[in-house]
């Protein structure tokens, strides 16, 4: 008799515990959000600093809306920076586009880097190292493919550089999605739990993570940590520079600019192959962060809360979670200026199952397609040619 009562007491409790936990996330990532989104326009950037940058941008095929990316570097109000764009050989889609940028702004200081020397398994950071000998400035700022950035971004980015203390400086993201559902979907996935999270957590602790959508430092930083090539064998290459920074005791700044990142996905398996990507380098880089990331899946989990435990109680945490979680969604909306058909917003619930989906999925496993290539996220040779990640 003692045991048929203490499983269904169990069951209960644990409903409640589930769905005040998945609650108590959505409400807590909403009052960080929205503090942000409030802080934002009164923030006090660091002073514009005018000196020298070298951007490197390496390229690899023609990324839907390459030249658009490519051009906001262009339109830049620094006075004085340099881009280098990288690629493995001149059949190179992205050279056409490279090109194109050059006959439109035929004074901007540009070279290209053409080079199939490969120094390890990354062919990021093959393409990085070919590239630095081209730099031409000693303050360095990389930036992915697919980043749109304002005008102003230069000057604001490496600002924080002036300080001997700061190490990188890097951003947050927001997604721009073009192709309707599927897009929409892995917008939110930056928008709507990535940023999210990331914010939280900076609300406890100081910044500790870099994102390969900036990259700002100094050469002289770079070179103390043994340059490029200690990454040239890292899957997550951007983390793994912010953490060597780190170890240095320098800081990590995150600046309040926000740049974009292009979501191109038009079928769920890319999609899925590029968010199981994600999840799965994160549960091998910080698989303690990983393991609570349960508790951000707001929408399947006060369903299951409430399922194991119906009552008063459960349906208010649902209907509390449910509710933060949709205003959450329409701030980081109105914050990216997304141009979305209203039923955009109601997507929520899915995005958060397919979430907890994808979380699952990625327990079972470490493989990772990359480039084409099919990669361990714990950087072990999973395939001919690759090589074993480095410790760093």
């Amino acid at each position: 008799m003692l045991q048929m009562w203490i499983i269904p007491a169990f069951v209960h409790g644990l409903g409640i515990a589930i769905a005040a936990a998945a609650c108590a996330y959505a409400c807590v990532a909403l009052l960080v959000t929205w503090k942000h989104s409030r802080r934002r326009a009164a923030r006090s950037a660091a002073e514009p600093c005018p000196h020298p940058v070298s951007v490197l941008k390496p390229l690899r095929g023609a990324d839907p809306y390459l030249h658009e990316n490519l051009r906001s570097f262009c339109l830049q109000s620094h006075p004085d920076y340099q881009l280098v764009f990288g690629v493995r050989d001149l059949d190179d889609p992205a050279v056409a586009t490279v090109q194109q940028l050059h006959a439109e702004f035929p004074r901007l200081d540009m070279a290209l880097a053409v080079s199939p020397c490969s120094h390890g398994s990354n062919p990021k950071v093959s393409n990085l190292i070919n590239m630095l000998p081209f730099a031409r400035h000693d303050w360095l700022v990389l930036a992915d493919s697919d980043i749109r950035v304002p005008t102003d971004y230069l000057s604001r980015v490496t600002a924080p550089l002036a300080e001997p203390d700061t190490g990188i400086v890097t951003c947050l993201y927001r997604g721009i999605a073009e192709h309707g559902f599927w897009s929409w979907l892995g917008r939110m996935f930056i928008d709507d739990w990535f940023v999210p999270s990331v914010r939280l957590a900076y609300a406890f602790s100081p910044a500790r993570f870099t994102f390969g959508s900036t990259i700002a430092l100094r050469r002289d930083v770079l070179d103390a940590m043994g340059g490029f090539e200690v990454l040239r064998n890292a899957l997550a290459d951007d983390f793994w520079l912010g953490e060597l920074v780190r170890r240095r005791q320098l800081h990590i700044v995150t600046s309040n600019v926000m740049v974009g990142t292009q979501v191109s996905e038009r079928r769920l398996s890319s999609l899925w192959t590029r968010e199981l990507r994600w999840l799965r380098t994160v549960r091998a880089i910080a698989p303690w962060g990983f393991s609570m990331t349960w508790v951000c899946f707001t929408s399947p989990l006060v369903v299951v809360g409430f399922v194991l435990a119906p009552g008063l109680l459960t349906a208010s945490l649902a209907a509390l979670g449910l509710g933060a979680r949709f205003l959450l969604h329409s701030i980081q909306s109105r914050a990216a200026r997304a141009h979305l058909p209203w039923y955009e917003a109601l997507l929520f619930p899915l995005r958060d199952g397919l979430l907890l989906l994808q979380w699952s999925i990625a327990l079972t496993g470490w493989q990772v397609r990359w480039h084409g290539r099919l990669l361990d996220a714990r950087g072990k040779r999973t395939s001919p040619g690759l090589i074993r990640n480095s410790t760093t």
